[in-house]
């Protein structure tokens, strides 16, 4: 990621230009990422933690960050991670692939506890070597349109991944099992896939602008199969899916990141990277978010990713990662995380699922001087986000997934310096939102004749049920309980213990953004977006649309509300 000097919070990330290590946790009781899962019941639904760290041979940006600079970086981190016991990926960029102090120095790691892969940029060297003429500013140039996949013909990109490969083998021996990059475009995976067997891949973490990259709507968090004409959307059938799993990066933090800087073209970054002195460089928050990843529900698996490219320099990085590998060392210690590398997650997920799963992304308890509280529920259907606020609830993501949801970027080379990629949008907290007026569906009641916002205590939240996330949330007021039960396809929610009292979502947004509905009546909401045309389909429940800066009014049926998703 590429850091803003100007910027007040003093380093920006830039979602497509350094190199990085990635911190992925399954459990494993033994030092180096061992195979065995321990006796720990988390074995049945792992914590999973990779340690990737991808890397560029140079850096065009700062003259002060040399070859050198960036080489004794990796040198540190091997160290940080042998001193840890922490195996963990490694991701070659080609400029370093083939300078040989990388060669030898990885190339020296044991065997099974580290993994050399492929980070998927393309510099120069690359594309001449491709027999392509190089059309960047520098050696290496973080441009959509030429340092990835995407500003290439189809054509044009094989013989890129062929060179890359060649080379790769001709150095190590063997084809990387795991390809890494803020973005791939399907066709290159599936390429990559049929004729050189990867197993695993990563992208960008969910995010809108940042360094001129939006990934929006994905799988949040986790991993899933794509499909074969969209990389960034999950598929539906195994059929129409690439058998990789894509792994998502950074660990991001599953309340704030999500909805920084609403109404703003570029969001900031609040994730696991060490670099961020208020999120992975801070110890109150890395604490938090081990505990949160450990304790809170995930259905079937958790999965985190934590580190940094070498472009940010070890001076930068080396106070976060000193806070975080001790502990993880110390949780996979305890068995309550497993360390393993991106291969080993990648083929155990294939093992395991032969489609997407269900997973969830729990925060019970916020940092301190917060009592906010998240879930984020992801299928091969659809993802949903809760955000609990104030002692009020409210729905602050819906978004649909579509395997025939054809990217542009499978067939068409990207011109701009820009890549956009983007699921199907129901509910979005983000985009629909002003600094002054949060979008979301929220919870609501007519209580003595007037519209009232439901308030309730803490959720009790529970995945015991396999493939199912159960939501309790006691509302005040002796107005009930509110249920809410996530499964692969659908929403339940209903109301115990107060058959009376008449409940309801609205979704509100700010009036002058324009939404993708085009009907929302009876059973059936009906929107466009990207030129595909999609529903939601209430089996419980009616849409109607009030007006007053209600988007639309959801009502439950018998004490109600189903939604197929």
């Amino acid at each position: 990621m590429i850091s803003n000097k100007n910027n007040k919070s003093k380093i920006l990330r830039i979602c497509l230009s350094n190199s990085l290590i990635f911190i992925g946790v399954l459990i494993t009781g033994t030092a180096f990422g061992s195979k065995d899962p321990g006796a720990n019941s988390t074995a049945g639904k792992p914590k999973i933690v990779n340690i990737v760290n991808f890397i560029r041979l140079l850096e065009p940006r700062d003259p002060k960050i040399t070859e050198d600079v960036l080489y004794q970086t990796v040198v540190k981190q091997v160290a940080l991670m042998k001193k840890y016991h922490l195996g963990g990926t490694f991701l070659l960029q080609y400029d370093a692939l083939m300078d040989k102090r990388y060669q030898t120095l990885l190339a020296g790691l044991p065997k099974g506890s580290f993994e050399i892969g492929a980070w998927w940029e393309i510099p120069q060297p690359l594309v001449e070597n491709a027999g392509l003429k190089w059309r960047g500013r520098y050696p290496w140039d973080w441009r959509a349109n030429i340092g990835f996949s995407t500003g290439y013909t189809q054509q044009e990109r094989i013989k890129l991944i062929d060179v890359y490969m060649k080379d790769f083998k001709k150095i190590f021996g063997y084809y990387p099992k795991s390809v890494g990059s803020w973005f791939i475009d399907a066709y290159s995976l599936n390429y990559m896939y049929q004729k050189y067997h990867i197993v695993a891949s990563c992208n960008c973490k969910d995010q809108y602008g940042t360094d001129g990259y939006t990934l929006w709507g994905g799988y949040w968090n986790q991993a899933y199969y794509p499909s074969k004409i969209n990389s960034y959307m999950p598929a539906q059938n195994a059929v129409n899916q690439i058998p990789v799993p894509i792994f998502r990066m950074l660990g991001s933090d599953p309340i704030r990141q999500y909805g920084d800087a609403p109404g703003k073209q570029r969001q900031g970054v609040i994730t696991l990277e060490p670099v961020y002195p208020h999120a992975g460089g801070d110890s109150t928050w890395v604490a938090w978010f081990f505990k949160e990843f450990v304790n809170g529900a995930s259905t079937n698996f958790a999965y985190t990713q934590a580190g940094q490219e070498n472009s940010f320099t070890w001076d930068a990085m080396e106070k976060g990662l000193t806070l975080q590998f001790p502990l993880i060392e110390k949780l996979r210690d305890e068995k309550k995380v497993r360390v393993e590398t991106l291969e080993a997650s990648g083929r155990w997920f294939k093992e395991h699922f032969k489609v997407t799963p269900p997973t969830s992304v729990t925060i019970n308890n916020d940092l301190p001087g917060s009592n906010d509280k998240t879930v984020w529920f992801d299928s091969r259907y659809y993802r949903a986000n809760l955000l609990w606020e104030n002692e009020n609830l409210r729905f602050r993501d819906i978004h649909l997934f579509n395997e025939k949801f054809r990217s542009k970027y499978e067939t068409q080379v990207a011109t701009s310096n820009e890549c956009s990629f983007f699921t199907l949008p129901v509910v979005d907290g983000y985009l629909w939102s002003t600094p002054d007026e949060p979008a979301g569906l929220r919870f609501k009641a007519i209580v003595n004749g007037k519209e009232t916002i439901l308030e309730g205590g803490d959720p009790i939240i529970t995945d015991g049920t396999a493939g199912k996330l159960l939501i309790s949330w006691a509302l005040k007021g002796d107005n009930g309980t509110l249920k809410i039960e996530f499964t692969e396809k659908q929403i339940q929610i209903s109301v115990a213990g107060n058959k009376h009292l008449d409940w309801f979502l609205d979704l509100t947004s700010n009036a002058q953004i324009t939404l993708p509905f085009t009907s929302a009546t009876g059973n059936h909401l009906n929107a466009r977006f990207e030129g595909m045309a999609y529903s939601v389909n209430a089996t419980r429940g009616t849409f109607s649309t009030p007006g007053n800066h209600v988007q639309f009014r959801l009502k439950p049926t018998q004490n109600q509300i189903v939604l197929n998703l």
